[in-house]
């Protein structure tokens, strides 16, 4: 086994809070219960996230709700047993995978060296059964640059040789685990951990006033049928791509 598998470090790269809870925290939480360190790295400031009737939208209240969503997701992060949670601050709903992005999180993976990384599709998928919103921008593009972080540029010394000028030598990525991807080949029974998933996505209480027993129920719906795919009780499926 190789340092690396030793060590049993991951890390969850999405948009927002609460991205990680609806589409891999069953997995998350599974992984943790096997030894894993999981870290998560949230890219914007989640400043869009308030209620869809807000009449005051400026930068205070922007701001309130970044706040409200940051705290939201640290109490996920404790539930599921999370080692921390990194917040970018990338302004929500204009993300994009610029190469600024790209060296943040060749930055990320190079510091904490994880052996697998799950982010969001940079594709969209369309099944009938695939929820649009599962289909932000910011997903989308937090996906392409995640990817394009991991490929070439975490491993090749001449790809933003500034970081090697500051000691973070080139890492690796075994493994990445893509939510929503169009085509996928791998799935996690997470039968023993959709109670905690369902905890860790109800921590996100801002997202669901007056919605709560709405959200939930699908969300078991959700993973039920995919656990029916496989003969368990519960699942969540991913794009699975190595890199040897």
């Amino acid at each position: 086994m190789s340092e690396e598998i030793e060590n049993k470090v991951a890390m969850v790269i999405m948009a927002h809070p609460d991205d990680a809870e609806f589409s891999c925290a069953g997995t998350v939480a599974k992984w943790v219960r096997e030894g894993w360190q999981v870290y998560y790295v949230v890219c914007t400031d989640a400043g869009s996230g308030g209620p869809d009737e807000a009449t005051e939208v400026g930068l205070e209240a922007r701001l309130q709700v970044s706040e409200t969503r940051r705290e939201e997701q640290r109490a996920a992060a404790r539930i599921l047993g999370l080692k921390d949670v990194i917040f970018l601050n990338y302004r929500d709903g204009e993300l994009q995978p610029t190469l600024d992005f790209r060296r943040d999180i060749v930055r990320l993976l190079r510091t904490y060296r994880p052996y697998r990384v799950v982010c969001q599709s940079p594709e969209r998928s369309w099944t009938p059964q695939m929820f649009i919103g599962a289909y932000h921008p910011d997903h989308r593009a937090c996906g392409e640059g995640v990817i394009s972080a991991i490929y070439p540029a975490s491993q090749n010394p001449w790809d933003f040789p500034e970081l090697l000028a500051e000691g973070l030598k080139p890492h690796k990525v075994k493994e990445l685990y893509v939510v929503g991807a169009p085509s996928l080949n791998h799935w996690v029974d997470i039968s023993e951990t959709m109670d905690v998933k369902i905890e860790a996505l109800l921590a996100h209480a801002s997202q669901f006033i007056g919605r709560t027993d709405e959200v939930v129920k699908r969300v078991r719906e959700m993973r039920a049928t995919i656990g029916q795919k496989y003969g368990v009780a519960y699942a969540e499926e991913f794009h699975l791509a190595v890199n040897r």
